[in-house]
């Protein structure tokens, strides 16, 4: 046993290295379960919001979410999550997907979300960035003017 603290000792720098490594394995997986909620890429979207009457919430500022949002979607800036909670209590019992530019402020909203009681929440990986990439499509302005002009 007093050969392994030698060993230990001499060579610091590969346990050190192997203890980076291993958490890094250990760590991702287990920080998402203690997150509460589920990345999904846009397909598998397309797929909870079409098998399981998913609702996306938009968290982009206004300007964003005007030069293209994806059809049907709620729209809920981050910056006022917290005072329209109530809004989104409507959708609480279907599951829930949050988006935003890239995903990263999409993560946040998605972690207040869960500590407000939504059960089935999920973070739009890459967000409508990805949405854009995989070729689905967005509404905006040009779009729903267009469809107003061909309704009459």
């Amino acid at each position: 046993m007093s050969q392994l603290g030698e060993f230990v000792v001499s060579h610091w720098d590969l346990f050190l290295a192997l203890a980076i490594i291993l958490t890094m394995l250990i760590g991702q997986p287990l920080s998402r379960r203690l997150r509460g909620f589920h990345d999904v890429d846009p397909q598998e979207a397309v797929g909870l919001m079409n098998r399981q009457d998913a609702v996306l919430v938009d968290v982009r500022e206004d300007k964003e979410y005007r030069e293209g949002h994806v059809a049907g979607s709620m729209h809920v800036p981050l910056s006022g999550l917290n005072k329209n909670l109530d809004r989104l209590q409507t959708v609480q019992d279907k599951p829930v997907i949050v988006g935003c530019r890239s995903g990263h402020r999409s993560s946040k909203a998605a972690g207040v979300l869960r500590k407000h009681g939504f059960e089935q929440v999920y973070n739009l990986k890459g967000g409508i960035l990805a949405w854009e990439n995989a070729g689905l499509p967005l509404n905006t302005e040009k779009t729903r003017k267009k469809r107003k002009a061909d309704k009459k």
